[in-house]
Order: structure tokens, then C-alpha cells, then sequence
């Protein structure tokens, strides 16, 4: 297949950016549907975001819930919020329950 550069417009800002035939050659290599939506730079901005941070294991926008530990009675923060029919554990005691 032969590719030639494309010029696209940017989703999130709006600018133009130029879709290489190298970058399509290579979109099409990995199997990636349709072409780019955002420009390089709000692609790199991206991952900064809080909203694309979720799921990814990103303690820091979660909310953190304040519990006492069933075993030793310390206070812990937990990523859930406790429902009180199950008991709970801090760090230490959850490790030494495996």
C-alpha cells in the first residue's frame, strides 16, 4: 500500500497536524483503526490529565477512606469505602494474612 502525508485537524484544540506516511505505515503495522484524533502535543498532554489517570492505579485522585485496623486497632486509609459487615486491615496486618 502506498502512503502519502495527510494533513488532520486536531479534536481537542483544533490546530492542523501532519499524519506522516512513516506514522500510517507504522498505525497500520500495530493494527490501529482510523486515524489520530488529537495532535502530537495534546497527545502528550494527555497522560497529565486526572480523568485519563483513572484505572490506572493512580492513588493520588483517588479518595481515601479512614478506618481502624479489626487486628491492631491502627488507624488506616483504605482506597474503598468500608461497609462495616467485613473486617478490615491496615497495611501490615492485610501483609501478614497472605
Amino acid at each position: 500500500m502506498l502512503y502519502t502525508d495527510k494533513t488532520l485537524v486536531c479534536g481537542t484544540c483544533g490546530s492542523e497536524f501532519r499524519f506522516t506516511a512513516d506514522e500510517q505505515f507504522h498505525h497500520d503495522r500495530l493494527g490501529l483503526r482510523g486515524e489520530p484524533r488529537r495532535c502530537p502535543g495534546c497527545r502528550t498532554a494527555a497522560p497529565a490529565s486526572p480523568r485519563s489517570r483513572r484505572g490506572q492505579g493512580a492513588i493520588g485522585t483517588r479518595e481515601l477512606f479512614f478506618a481502624v485496623c479489626s487486628v491492631c486497632g491502627r488507624d488506616t486509609r483504605l482506597p474503598f469505602k468500608p461497609r462495616g459487615d467485613r473486617p478490615v486491615y491496615c497495611g501490615d496486618c492485610f501483609g501478614r494474612r497472605r
